[in-house]
């Protein structure tokens, strides 16, 4: 089978799992199982379908034809699409082996329909990376946005509507956006096939209208401020792992977009697009890491950090647009490089985070970090695989989320090397905020695991708490791996996905690994080996160690225990750091911007506007009622009395108005 046989397998096996899971209701077990074997499957298929792409560098493309002239169904597994489909797949086959115990919780409410929403998301998500023509990209986007509200309107209490609401709103004006861009694009090309958007030679001024159509409607997909508000709400009313691929791989959806149609499209004509992209990057990074300190619930805080996050590799697909824009391919491959490193990264580590959080809310059925604690001793595989993932996720070597982020510094630098004002400017203060951010996300999830994890119990729900079944410690155990191993195999793995990276640009391939070293096209500028530093790393307590083994010296004979000293006071509960505590001096710092999080936040203000829909429909109403509908009604009654007097009961005159009514219509045609 080729690639293109095994894509559609995959698909196939998505939506046949998820319609078993509709068919089995009342076996709920059943569809469980079903559901996540089925989602496995898939999920290797969709592996096994893009990995040829992305070794070779070549994709593939197919024209199925279709019902209307003007949408005909086009698939093109291009470098891209492979990678996202890569990226869809490997998270999908993790989460749906977490769902065959995580989902066990819900029997008896409505299991089998999660698991139909669930791999109908995945399934439009994989298709949606495929499909080479606006009209089926706008559908199938249109399903995972619905599939994805499901998910989080699931557990149907108050705060899980009023999310899902939310989610609603925005997702489908960032829909209308979108639509706006294609619909520029069909109307100057007269087709809807990406490959004659292509090939268009727009204008400046409309070629910047269809590009910031297209920024802020995929941007809301994506969740960069000032649209992000959905995200800190919609994803911890979702069940985990239904978190772990939005925050993991739906977001992502808006980055594609983004690089979709503002590179491939359209080309990246204007250098300003990229200042723009990278703009609206930096600032949603440092916001959505500061708003993520100030959280107590483990999923809004993993949340923000998507926003921050998405920031990050923003800032890389701007520094990639500029490059384009100014005739510097090498510039171009190092951004788009460093963002589509972190937006893997952020995909494995991030949903690796979300797991956790679900097989401790599984356990002790709370997110609120203050009634946690101690967790680290009863839930040992689910606190080591957590530990990777926030050591990955603060960029600490020699781990994944450091390799991007220094692809990501590096880029920037080249940036600042050279360039008008505005992109020496630009890069110095990008390297600033990104450094900031980095400082920020460590002191972050210090507090996630610390918080979690250690000290003692805060609750009885913790103090009883036990480790998570077998398949979700393997999920969140592989996740750890691959997070570990993308970190570790940085030389083999950032030549793949800089060839990704090329064939957007334009250019041959950009050199940036050999042997067991990465560096930024040029070894001169700067390299790096994380083989290296984990050896050193893994080197530095084993001599330290030794060195205490020989020289310790006797052992004392008396050892001193008890409680920690509390300056002279008896420990109590309140002396404990709680979430709050941690994070009060940056909320006291940055007061001015967590303000500024309530005003972006545009929440209170569609509240209010449906408050006043609902006011007006309730004084219409009535109007329509007694002005045009009364009125109708009294006529037609008054109608009916006045004809009543035909209706004489006798056959016979029933009869004759028969009769009559046929000598009327002969004499109509005869004449």
């Amino acid at each position: 089978m080729n690639s293109l046989e095994l894509l559609l397998l995959s698909v196939l096996l998505y939506m046949g799992s998820a319609l078993l899971s509709l068919l089995c209701s009342r076996v709920e077990r059943t569809a469980i199982n079903l559901c996540g074997i089925g989602g496995m499957a898939a999920g290797v298929a969709g592996l096994a379908a893009s990995l040829p792409v992305l070794l070779s560098g070549h994709g593939m493309s197919a024209n199925l034809g279709g019902p209307f002239a003007f949408a005909e169904f086009t698939v093109r597994l291009d470098p891209l699409a492979a990678f996202m489909v890569f990226v869809i797949s490997l998270l999908a086959t993790i989460t749906s082996l977490y769902s065959l115990s995580y989902v066990r919780e819900y029997e008896g409410r409505g299991a089998w329909a999660m698991g139909f929403f669930m791999n109908t998301f995945i399934a439009a998500m994989v298709a949606l990376m495929v499909v080479d023509n606006a009209f089926y990209f706008l559908v199938f986007f249109e399903m995972m946005s619905l599939a994805s509200y499901f998910l989080v309107v699931f557990d149907q209490h108050d705060e899980a509507v009023s999310a899902g609401f939310l989610y609603f709103l925005i997702a489908h004006a960032g829909s209308v956006l979108i639509m706006g861009a294609f619909f520029i694009l069909y109307t100057c090309s007269g087709s809807m096939a990406f490959e004659s958007f292509r090939q268009l030679h727009l204008s400046a001024p409309l070629a910047s209208i269809v590009f910031l159509l297209a920024f802020f409607g995929f941007g809301a997909k994506a969740g960069i401020i000032p649209l992000h508000s959905w995200l800190p709400r919609a994803h911890p009313a979702a069940p985990s792992h239904g978190s772990a691929l939005m925050s993991g791989v739906m977001v992502k959806v808006g980055v594609f977009g983004i690089i979709k149609v503002g590179i491939d499209l359209l080309g990246a004509t204007s250098a300003w697009w990229g200042l723009v992209v990278l703009g609206f990057g930096a600032i949603s990074a440092v916001l959505g890491v500061l708003y993520a300190l100030a959280e107590k619930d483990a999923k809004r805080l993993l949340a923000y950090s998507s926003v921050e996050n998405v920031g990050i590799i923003l800032m890389g697909v701007g520094v990639g647009m500029i490059g384009i824009a100014t005739g510097r391919p090498a510039l171009g491959i190092l951004g788009l490089l460093g963002a589509l490193y972190h937006l893997i990264n952020h995909a494995v580590f991030k949903g690796l985070l979300f797991l956790g959080a679900g097989s401790i809310l599984f356990r002790t059925h709370t997110k609120d970090m203050e009634k946690l604690g101690g967790l680290g001793r009863l839930m040992p595989y689910t606190a080591a695989a957590c530990l990777v993932g926030a050591m990955a996720i603060s960029a600490l070597p020699p781990l994944n989320g450091f390799v991007s982020e220094w692809f990501t510094y590096q880029s920037l630098f080249s940036m600042s090397l050279d360039g008008g004002f505005a992109f020496r400017l630009a890069g110095p203060v990008a390297v600033v905020m990104l450094a900031i951010t980095g400082a920020l996300a460590a002191m972050c999830f210090v507090k996630f695991y610390g918080l979690i994890f250690s000290g003692k119990a805060r609750s009885e729900h913790a103090a009883h708490a036990h480790e998570a079944p077998a398949a979700m410690t393997w999920a969140m155990g592989l996740l750890a791996l691959i997070a570990i191993a993308l970190g570790l195999c940085a030389p083999l793995v950032a030549p793949i996905i800089t060839r990704i990276a090329s064939s957007l640009v334009g250019h041959g391939a950009l050199a940036v690994a050999q042997g067991t070293v990465v560096f930024p096209g040029d070894p001169a500028q700067a390299t790096l080996s994380t083989p290296l530093i984990a050896i050193l790393l893994l080197a530095a307590p084993i001599l330290a160690i030794l060195i205490i083994g020989v020289f310790k010296g006797e052992r004392l004979g008396r050892r001193h225990g008890g409680p920690a000293w509390a300056c002279g006071y008896e420990q109590e509960d309140r002396m404990r750091v709680s979430a709050d505590g941690f994070s009060k001096p940056v909320s006291h710092m940055f007061d001015a911007l967590f303000r500024l999080r309530s005003a972006l936040d545009p929440a209170p203000c569609l509240h209010a506007s449906l408050q006043r829909v609902i006011a007006g429909a309730t004084r219409v109403e009535p109007m329509w009622e007694d002005k045009v509908i009364s009125p109708i009604v009294r006529v037609v009654q008054w109608i009916g009395t006045k004809v009543q007097w035909l209706q004489h009961g006798d056959f016979r005159i029933y009869c004759l108005y028969v009769v009559a009514a046929l000598v009327v219509f002969l004499m109509i045609a005869v004449a």
